[in-house]
Protein backbone atom coordinates (compact mmCIF):
# COMPACT_ATOMS: atom_id res chain seq x y z
CA UNK A 1 0.00 0.00 0.00
CA UNK A 2 1.20 3.52 -0.83
CA UNK A 3 2.18 5.55 2.25
CA UNK A 4 0.74 9.06 2.50
CA UNK A 5 2.81 11.76 4.24
CA UNK A 6 2.14 15.49 4.60
CA UNK A 7 3.95 18.39 6.15
CA UNK A 8 2.37 19.78 9.32
CA UNK A 9 0.55 22.64 7.59
CA UNK A 10 -2.29 20.33 6.44
CA UNK A 11 -4.01 20.98 9.82
CA UNK A 12 -5.63 17.53 10.03
CA UNK A 13 -6.68 16.40 13.52
CA UNK A 14 -4.92 13.54 15.30
CA UNK A 15 -8.13 11.55 14.89
CA UNK A 16 -8.08 11.94 11.08
CA UNK A 17 -4.34 11.21 10.86
CA UNK A 18 -4.91 7.97 12.77
CA UNK A 19 -8.03 7.01 10.80
CA UNK A 20 -6.28 7.40 7.43
CA UNK A 21 -2.77 6.32 8.58
CA UNK A 22 -1.14 9.59 7.52
CA UNK A 23 2.34 10.55 8.79
CA UNK A 24 3.33 14.16 9.45
CA UNK A 25 6.63 15.94 8.82
CA UNK A 26 6.73 19.05 11.05
CA UNK A 27 7.78 22.49 9.91
CA UNK A 28 9.80 24.53 12.41
CA UNK A 29 8.67 27.58 14.35
CA UNK A 30 11.21 30.04 15.75
CA UNK A 31 10.30 32.11 18.79
CA UNK A 32 13.33 34.38 19.06
CA UNK A 33 16.30 31.99 19.25
CA UNK A 34 14.24 28.99 20.39
CA UNK A 35 13.21 26.47 17.76
CA UNK A 36 10.09 24.28 18.02
CA UNK A 37 8.46 21.60 15.90
CA UNK A 38 4.98 22.46 14.64
CA UNK A 39 2.36 20.32 16.35
CA UNK A 40 4.89 18.58 18.60
CA UNK A 41 6.20 20.88 21.30
CA UNK A 42 4.44 24.22 20.78
CA UNK A 43 0.77 25.26 20.79
CA UNK A 44 -0.89 28.13 18.86
CA UNK A 45 -1.82 29.81 22.16
CA UNK A 46 1.84 29.87 23.23
CA UNK A 47 2.67 31.41 19.85
CA UNK A 48 0.07 34.19 20.28
CA UNK A 49 1.36 35.03 23.76
CA UNK A 50 4.94 35.29 22.47
CA UNK A 51 3.92 37.19 19.33
CA UNK A 52 1.93 39.81 21.24
CA UNK A 53 4.65 40.24 23.86
CA UNK A 54 7.31 40.72 21.18
CA UNK A 55 5.10 42.62 18.65
CA UNK A 56 6.32 40.38 15.86
CA UNK A 57 5.32 37.21 14.03
CA UNK A 58 7.38 34.08 14.68
CA UNK A 59 9.57 32.94 11.84
CA UNK A 60 8.66 29.59 10.36
CA UNK A 61 10.99 27.35 8.41
CA UNK A 62 10.85 24.17 6.35
CA UNK A 63 11.25 20.73 7.93
CA UNK A 64 14.80 19.53 8.60
CA UNK A 65 16.29 17.27 5.91
CA UNK A 66 17.41 14.74 8.56
CA UNK A 67 13.83 14.53 9.91
CA UNK A 68 12.44 13.96 6.41
CA UNK A 69 14.98 11.19 5.75
CA UNK A 70 14.25 9.54 9.08
CA UNK A 71 10.50 9.60 8.39
CA UNK A 72 10.82 8.24 4.83
CA UNK A 73 13.54 5.66 5.47
CA UNK A 74 11.52 2.72 6.90
CA UNK A 75 8.97 2.91 4.07
CA UNK A 76 11.67 3.30 1.40
CA UNK A 77 13.64 0.36 2.82
CA UNK A 78 10.47 -1.76 2.82
CA UNK A 79 10.10 -0.95 -0.89
CA UNK A 80 6.86 1.00 -0.41
CA UNK A 81 5.84 3.93 -2.60
CA UNK A 82 5.28 7.24 -0.81
CA UNK A 83 3.17 10.22 -1.87
CA UNK A 84 4.10 13.41 0.03
CA UNK A 85 2.24 16.70 0.26
CA UNK A 86 3.79 20.10 0.93
CA UNK A 87 2.41 23.56 1.57
CA UNK A 88 2.42 25.82 -1.51
CA UNK A 89 5.96 26.20 -2.85
CA UNK A 90 5.40 29.97 -2.80
CA UNK A 91 5.14 29.85 1.00
CA UNK A 92 7.84 27.37 2.06
CA UNK A 93 10.61 25.15 0.69
CA UNK A 94 9.03 22.15 2.47
CA UNK A 95 8.50 20.31 -0.85
CA UNK A 96 12.17 20.79 -1.81
CA UNK A 97 13.27 19.22 1.47
CA UNK A 98 11.06 16.19 0.72
CA UNK A 99 12.55 15.85 -2.78
CA UNK A 100 16.09 16.12 -1.40
CA UNK A 101 15.34 13.46 1.21
CA UNK A 102 14.05 11.13 -1.52
CA UNK A 103 17.27 11.71 -3.53
CA UNK A 104 19.51 11.16 -0.49
CA UNK A 105 17.74 7.85 0.16
CA UNK A 106 18.11 6.87 -3.50
CA UNK A 107 14.33 6.49 -3.69
CA UNK A 108 13.21 9.31 -6.01
CA UNK A 109 11.49 6.75 -8.22
CA UNK A 110 9.29 5.61 -5.32
CA UNK A 111 8.74 8.90 -3.47
CA UNK A 112 6.47 11.39 -5.23
CA UNK A 113 6.14 14.96 -3.91
CA UNK A 114 3.03 17.03 -4.62
CA UNK A 115 3.10 20.81 -4.28
CA UNK A 116 -0.42 21.32 -2.94
CA UNK A 117 -0.41 24.99 -4.10
CA UNK A 118 -2.46 25.46 -0.94
CA UNK A 119 -2.35 25.65 2.85
CA UNK A 120 -4.14 24.32 5.92
CA UNK A 121 -7.03 21.94 5.22
CA UNK A 122 -6.86 23.06 1.59
CA UNK A 123 -3.95 20.59 1.68
CA UNK A 124 -5.82 18.36 4.13
CA UNK A 125 -8.67 17.78 1.67
CA UNK A 126 -6.19 16.45 -0.90
CA UNK A 127 -4.29 14.39 1.69
CA UNK A 128 -7.49 12.61 2.80
CA UNK A 129 -8.44 11.91 -0.85
CA UNK A 130 -4.98 10.43 -1.43
CA UNK A 131 -5.21 8.30 1.73
CA UNK A 132 -8.56 6.86 0.63
CA UNK A 133 -7.07 6.02 -2.78
CA UNK A 134 -4.08 4.38 -1.08
CA UNK A 135 -6.43 2.22 1.01
CA UNK A 136 -8.09 1.21 -2.28
CA UNK A 137 -4.69 -0.03 -3.51
CA UNK A 138 -4.08 2.67 -6.09
CA UNK A 139 -0.47 3.15 -7.21
CA UNK A 140 1.51 6.31 -6.47
CA UNK A 141 1.24 7.27 -10.15
CA UNK A 142 -2.56 6.92 -10.09
CA UNK A 143 -2.84 8.90 -6.85
CA UNK A 144 -0.61 11.74 -8.12
CA UNK A 145 -2.56 11.96 -11.41
CA UNK A 146 -5.91 12.19 -9.63
CA UNK A 147 -4.65 14.72 -7.04
CA UNK A 148 -3.19 16.96 -9.78
CA UNK A 149 -6.64 16.87 -11.42
CA UNK A 150 -8.35 17.83 -8.13
CA UNK A 151 -5.91 20.59 -7.12
CA UNK A 152 -7.58 23.41 -9.09
CA UNK A 153 -10.95 22.50 -7.55
CA UNK A 154 -9.90 23.01 -3.93
CA UNK A 155 -11.60 26.08 -2.48
CA UNK A 156 -9.64 27.47 0.46
CA UNK A 157 -10.58 30.78 2.06
CA UNK A 158 -10.92 32.26 5.52
CA UNK A 159 -11.72 35.47 7.36
CA UNK A 160 -9.35 36.93 9.91
CA UNK A 161 -10.24 38.69 13.14
CA UNK A 162 -7.11 40.84 13.11
CA UNK A 163 -4.89 41.84 10.20
CA UNK A 164 -1.97 42.32 12.57
CA UNK A 165 -0.47 38.84 12.09
CA UNK A 166 -0.75 38.77 8.29
CA UNK A 167 0.67 42.29 8.17
CA UNK A 168 3.61 41.44 10.46
CA UNK A 169 4.34 38.25 8.53
CA UNK A 170 4.15 39.85 5.07
CA UNK A 171 2.59 36.67 3.67
CA UNK A 172 -0.47 38.15 2.00
CA UNK A 173 -0.66 40.43 -1.04
CA UNK A 174 -2.93 43.43 -0.60
CA UNK A 175 -2.86 43.26 3.18
CA UNK A 176 -0.13 45.90 3.46
CA UNK A 177 -2.28 48.35 1.51
CA UNK A 178 -5.25 47.75 3.78
CA UNK A 179 -3.30 47.88 6.99
CA UNK A 180 -2.74 51.64 7.16
CA UNK A 181 -5.16 52.54 9.92
CA UNK A 182 -7.84 50.10 8.81
CA UNK A 183 -6.91 47.13 10.93
CA UNK A 184 -10.58 46.93 11.97
CA UNK A 185 -11.53 45.46 8.61
CA UNK A 186 -11.92 41.70 8.27
CA UNK A 187 -10.85 40.62 4.80
CA UNK A 188 -11.77 37.34 3.18
CA UNK A 189 -8.44 35.75 2.30
CA UNK A 190 -8.52 33.38 -0.66
CA UNK A 191 -5.81 30.96 -1.74
CA UNK A 192 -5.35 31.26 -5.51
CA UNK A 193 -2.50 29.79 -7.56
CA UNK A 194 -0.56 28.99 -4.41
CA UNK A 195 -0.74 32.50 -2.92
CA UNK A 196 -2.96 34.30 -0.40
CA UNK A 197 -4.97 37.23 -1.72
CA UNK A 198 -7.40 39.53 0.08
CA UNK A 199 -10.81 39.75 -1.57
CA UNK A 200 -14.09 40.97 -0.03
CA UNK A 201 -13.77 43.04 3.14
CA UNK A 202 -16.23 42.77 6.03
CA UNK A 203 -16.92 45.19 8.85
CA UNK A 204 -18.28 44.52 12.33
CA UNK A 205 -17.71 41.98 15.06
CA UNK A 206 -15.92 38.81 14.01
CA UNK A 207 -18.81 36.49 15.01
CA UNK A 208 -21.25 38.18 12.61
CA UNK A 209 -18.49 38.56 9.99
CA UNK A 210 -17.85 34.79 10.05
CA UNK A 211 -21.55 34.04 9.42
CA UNK A 212 -21.72 36.62 6.60
CA UNK A 213 -18.60 35.08 5.01
CA UNK A 214 -20.07 31.56 5.15
CA UNK A 215 -23.48 32.63 3.82
CA UNK A 216 -21.80 34.47 0.94
CA UNK A 217 -20.48 31.06 -0.18
CA UNK A 218 -23.91 29.37 -0.24
CA UNK A 219 -24.19 29.10 -4.03
CA UNK A 220 -20.66 27.65 -4.30
CA UNK A 221 -21.16 25.32 -1.34
CA UNK A 222 -24.22 23.86 -3.06
CA UNK A 223 -21.94 22.94 -5.98
CA UNK A 224 -19.31 21.29 -3.81
CA UNK A 225 -18.32 17.64 -3.84
CA UNK A 226 -20.43 16.10 -1.07
CA UNK A 227 -17.86 13.87 0.68
CA UNK A 228 -16.58 16.38 3.24
CA UNK A 229 -16.15 20.01 4.20
CA UNK A 230 -13.72 21.44 6.75
CA UNK A 231 -14.35 24.15 9.31
CA UNK A 232 -10.80 25.12 10.28
CA UNK A 233 -10.16 27.83 12.83
CA UNK A 234 -7.37 29.23 14.96
CA UNK A 235 -9.26 29.46 18.23
CA UNK A 236 -12.75 30.88 17.67
CA UNK A 237 -15.62 30.80 20.16
CA UNK A 238 -17.13 27.31 20.14
CA UNK A 239 -20.56 28.90 19.86
CA UNK A 240 -19.54 30.55 16.55
CA UNK A 241 -18.11 27.29 15.22
CA UNK A 242 -21.37 25.51 16.12
CA UNK A 243 -23.39 28.15 14.24
CA UNK A 244 -21.24 27.55 11.15
CA UNK A 245 -21.71 23.79 11.53
CA UNK A 246 -25.50 24.17 11.91
CA UNK A 247 -25.63 26.33 8.78
CA UNK A 248 -23.62 23.76 6.77
CA UNK A 249 -25.86 20.96 8.07
CA UNK A 250 -28.95 22.89 6.95
CA UNK A 251 -27.57 23.05 3.40
CA UNK A 252 -27.82 19.25 3.30
CA UNK A 253 -24.85 18.98 0.92
CA UNK A 254 -22.08 17.31 2.90
CA UNK A 255 -21.72 13.74 4.17
CA UNK A 256 -19.13 14.87 6.72
CA UNK A 257 -18.55 18.25 8.39
CA UNK A 258 -15.11 18.14 9.99
CA UNK A 259 -13.88 20.72 12.51
CA UNK A 260 -10.12 21.13 12.90
CA UNK A 261 -7.95 23.56 14.79
CA UNK A 262 -5.25 25.28 12.75
CA UNK A 263 -1.72 24.24 13.68
CA UNK A 264 1.19 26.40 14.76
CA UNK A 265 2.48 27.53 11.37
CA UNK A 266 -0.92 28.59 10.01
CA UNK A 267 -1.87 30.23 13.34
CA UNK A 268 1.46 32.15 13.37
CA UNK A 269 0.57 33.86 10.11
CA UNK A 270 -3.20 34.34 10.54
CA UNK A 271 -3.55 35.03 14.24
CA UNK A 272 -6.36 34.08 16.63
CA UNK A 273 -10.03 34.25 15.64
CA UNK A 274 -9.49 33.14 12.04
CA UNK A 275 -12.04 30.74 10.52
CA UNK A 276 -12.30 29.12 7.12
CA UNK A 277 -14.70 26.78 5.35
CA UNK A 278 -12.77 24.62 2.88
CA UNK A 279 -14.09 22.15 0.33
CA UNK A 280 -13.58 20.69 -3.14
CA UNK A 281 -15.75 22.04 -5.95
CA UNK A 282 -17.35 19.60 -8.39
Amino acid sequence: MVKIISDSTCDLSQELLKKYEIDILPLHILLGDKEYEDGKNITPDQIYTWSDANKTTPKTSAPALADAMELFRPYAEAGREIVCFSISAGMSTSGNVMRLAAEELGASDRIKVIDSANLSTGIGLLVVEAAIMAKNNRTAFQIVSEIERLKPNVRASFVVDTLTYLYRGGRCNAVAVMAGGVLKLHPRIVVENGAMNASKKYRGKIDSVIMAYVKDMEKDLKNARPERVFITHSGCKQETVEKVRAYLEELGVFDEILETRAGGVISSHCGPGTLGVLYIAK
